[in-house]
């Protein structure tokens, strides 16, 4: 697909279908409509009448245009009131317009970024409304249909996308932000395909292959430790929870501006299952196909590095992947085991199912030899998290107020949202253990802030470092589409943490 940007206008503007955004107010409609009626006459009036179109958000209509224009095809979509147009509307209208001309089998599509009225009510950047419609547009024409055999020849994929503008300046700006959309809009795609594949084709070597070849191609490094080596080092939850697989672990470091130092030094952790059948305390098998995405954190890690690189972000950005299978066998951890994880804390193993934690806790004590300024782990960690947020807002907890109000801030303006949840003390009675120094879980309740507590045990109380834990286990596997996010895996977090690191060295953010 082919995202570019040209100076034209409505009139000139020759592809074969080509959108506009029409805002629901009375005056601002009006005076939409008043240009298309100048260019189809009175038809539009009754067109929009039996279509019932008054510019709505989710409201979108298209028409032939009779060689009245260029184009042959003319989207209306609406975004409401003006006043209340957010950058996720835009997202949609222009998700709805790609998902039906794809389904009319429209090969090249065009969008006007420029919306009447915004300047003046609402103060939405021109640079922001274009960097939304392309991640709609191309987010919504995302398929893992690579396994496919049948009528997959016969899908019309849309090739071409335009934004049109008639001012010079405004088609600079749109050149510079297709470019930079384009590339967080990949590694989405990116993190997609990894937490879709398969098991028996994305495993830990086959991660770390591509994690390797990603880094390769785009400039950062990549360093994988087999299984001797993580046993020498100590990574007793890895080794733990692989100790039921047939394929051994891996645990792939990733880097970005190695040269850098603090206070722009951030480490990103991502948990790698690459599937995740519960091991010993196996889980029902309804459903378990699903758990091939559990390595979604590890995903959105591989895609948010390879986006930091290709954008040249100008911090020292670390990416930590431990990555197994876990599956029962006669070998596999069973519960009552303890385990000594790097930088030797123990926890009793009371459920095999809570192994996600076990292997970020590894990896969170080594991610402290790097001395960073924040770390970062994002895990499909708890089903309790999805019972407390569903499938609209990650779980976020951590121990800084700043840093978390600022992925909030980097949450709504992707749309990748994230809701605080709770760390008080009273919660860790619950994972309290009486052979280990922590249990790796808690029982019924709270379940995501008991499984966030036991992260928060492996940081040394004499070192301030900033952590925020982000729970994606709602966000990263639907059940159900939604307008640009298909079913299955979404690839979240990687537009979150772009958003939230591109913005890092304009905050204040330096140890106190």
């Amino acid at each position: 697909m082919k995202i570019s940007a040209t100076k034209s206008t409505l009139r000139q503007i020759r592809t074969e279908a080509t959108a506009i955004f029409i805002p629901e107010d009375k005056n601002l409609f009006d005076t939409e409509i008043s240009s298309l009626k100048k260019i189809f006459g009175k038809s539009i009036l009754d067109l929009l009448k039996s279509e019932n179109f008054h510019g709505k958000e989710n409201e979108t209509i298209s028409f032939y245009t009779h060689n009245k224009l260029p184009a042959k095809r003319l989207y209306l979509a609406g975004i409401g009131k003006i006043e209340k147009v957010s950058l996720e509307i835009i997202r949609r209208a222009a998700a709805n317009v790609a998902k039906h001309a794809e389904i009319l089998k429209i090969k090249n599509i065009s969008y006007r970024p420029l919306i009447s009225g915004i300047e003046k009510n609402n103060k939405l950047p021109f640079e922001k409304i274009a960097q939304a419609i392309i991640e709609g547009s191309m987010l919504s024409l995302y398929k893992f249909d690579k396994y496919l055999t049948e009528n997959k020849k016969d899908r019309v994929r849309i090739k071409t996308i335009t934004l049109f503008d008639s001012l010079d300046s405004n088609i600079r700006i749109l050149k510079n932000i297709i470019h930079k959309t384009e590339i967080i809009c990949n590694a989405t795609y990116l993190a997609r395909d990894l937490a879709n594949a398969p098991a028996n084709e994305i495993y830990p070597e086959t991660l770390a292959k591509i994690a390797t070849e990603s880094a390769r191609k785009y400039g950062y490094s990549a360093v994988v430790w087999d299984k001797k080596r993580i046993e020498k080092e100590g990574f007793g939850g890895l080794i733990a929870v692989n100790s039921g697989s047939a394929k051994p672990p891996c645990f792939i470091i990733l880097e970005h501006n190695p040269e850098i130092s603090n206070p722009d030094t951030i480490v990103l952790v991502g948990k790698g299952i690459t599937f995740d059948s519960g091991g010993i305390s196996i889980k029902p098998s309804a459903g378990m196909s699903e758990m091939k995405m559990d390595m979604s954190g590890a995903a959105a890690v591989i895609g948010t590095m390879e986006a930091a690189a290709r954008l040249r972000l100008p911090i020292r950005l670390i990416g930590l992947i431990p990555a197994t299978e876990n599956l029962p066998s006669g070998s596999a951890m069973k519960p009552g085991d303890i385990i000594k994880h790097y930088g030797g804390k123990t926890s009793e193993v009371d459920n095999t199912d809570a192994e996600g934690r076990l292997i970020l806790a590894d990896a969170l004590v080594y991610a402290q030899k790097f001395d960073p300024e924040l770390i970062i782990d994002i895990a499909t960690l708890t089903g309790a998290c999805v019972v407390a947020l569903g499938n609209h807002a990650t779980g976020m907890m951590g121990n800084d107020e700043n840093i978390m109000a600022r992925l909030k801030e980097a949450g709504e303006t992707t749309y990748e949202r994230v809701w605080q949840l709770p760390l008080f003390e009273e919660y860790e009675k619950q994972i309290k253990s009486d052979v280990a120094d922590v249990k790796n879980v808690g029982g019924r309740w709270a379940g995501a802030i008991t499984a966030a507590l036991f992260l928060k045990k492996f940081f040394p109380k004499n070192k301030d470092y900033k952590w925020t834990h982000l729970d994606i286990a709602g966000t990263a596997i639907l059940e159900e589409p939604q307008t640009y996010i298909p079913k299955g895996a979404s690839g979240v977090g990687v537009r979150l943490l772009i958003e939230f690191l591109k913005n890092w060295k304009s905050g204040d953010h330096t140890r106190q």
